[in-house]
């Protein structure tokens, strides 16, 4: 997801309901402080999935029923029971994350959307379990918009996520594309490179508009939220493309004046976008 995994997570937002708010708040702040202790700060990955294993514990005295002692998990723990959530959903999250800490390349894309399953697409299935549209349908176009996003995140953040020692473009198709990872240290913008990315770009497009009919399977605020969330990852790819993928010296973002064309653009949004 843009900048990073939760940035689309709509917890302030004026479109979500105001009795949604406490569960969305609640599923944040687990997700954020967890993906904080994968990524933030200078510690060891060994203290860093210890420290993931202690949610892990927390998530267990949840799903048998007790009330964990800490305050943000109380208050998780009585927004789980309250809405009904697949605790199975928030262990998927960890398990990404910890994934984070131990590894840093991917063979092929199989192995790529296996991690976006588990690090993006249980944050929109939760979203649709708090709204009472959890239908195979709709997970199935949720778990597109979701990965999507991820993936978008992953191509306008290559020079960043290199900084990091990782690298979320499939080998395969690295080696598919003449594309070494010396080049991506570099920075070098080539033909090769431009394919790879062109590649990458019409992938996580085509997922989006795949999932994109979920704007309009929803009735009310949130159909309209995950029509600004689909038309700002549609913005985005536009933005990558329109730096002829040179993500290393220009990272895509929207400002200002990407907001209003959004808006518009959400307005005018058909069933099958164009």
């Amino acid at each position: 997801m843009p900048v990073d995994h939760y940035e689309n997570f709509p917890v302030a937002s004026l479109l979500l309901p105001s009795h949604l708010r406490e569960p969305v708040e609640a599923i944040y702040a687990f997700a954020r402080s967890a993906d904080d202790i994968a990524d933030e700060g200078d510690a060891e990955p060994l203290q860093r999935l210890a420290a993931l294993n202690d949610y892990r514990r927390e998530l267990n005295t949840i799903d048998s029923g007790g009330i964990p002692d800490i305050a943000m998990f109380a208050r998780l723990a009585r927004n789980v029971r309250a809405h009904q959530l697949p605790v199975i959903l928030l262990r998927d999250l960890l398990d990404a994350f910890s994934q984070d800490v131990v590894k840093t390349r991917y063979a092929d894309f199989a192995e790529l959307r296996d991690y976006s399953r588990r690090s993006a697409d249980p944050v929109g299935r939760l979203l649709l379990h708090l709204y009472k549209a959890a239908t195979p349908g709709n997970l199935s176009n949720s778990d597109d918009i979701c990965s999507s996003l991820q993936f978008i995140n992953f191509w306008q953040d290559v020079a960043v996520d290199w900084a990091k020692n990782r690298v979320y473009l499939p080998q395969e198709d690295l080696l598919r594309f003449g594309v070494s990872e010396t080049q991506i240290a570099e920075g070098r913008i080539d033909d090769n490179w431009r394919t790879l990315m062109r590649f990458q770009v019409e992938r996580a497009r085509d997922m989006m508009l795949r999932g994109a009919p979920l704007a309009f399977a929803l009735p009310g605020r949130i159909g309209w939220e995950l029509r600004l969330i689909v038309q700002g990852g549609l913005r985005t790819l536009e933005q990558i493309e329109a730096v002829d993928y040179d993500v290393f010296r220009r990272r895509p973002t929207l400002g200002k004046t990407d907001w209003l064309r959004l808006v518009w653009r959400a307005i005018t949004m058909t069933r099958k976008p164009a």
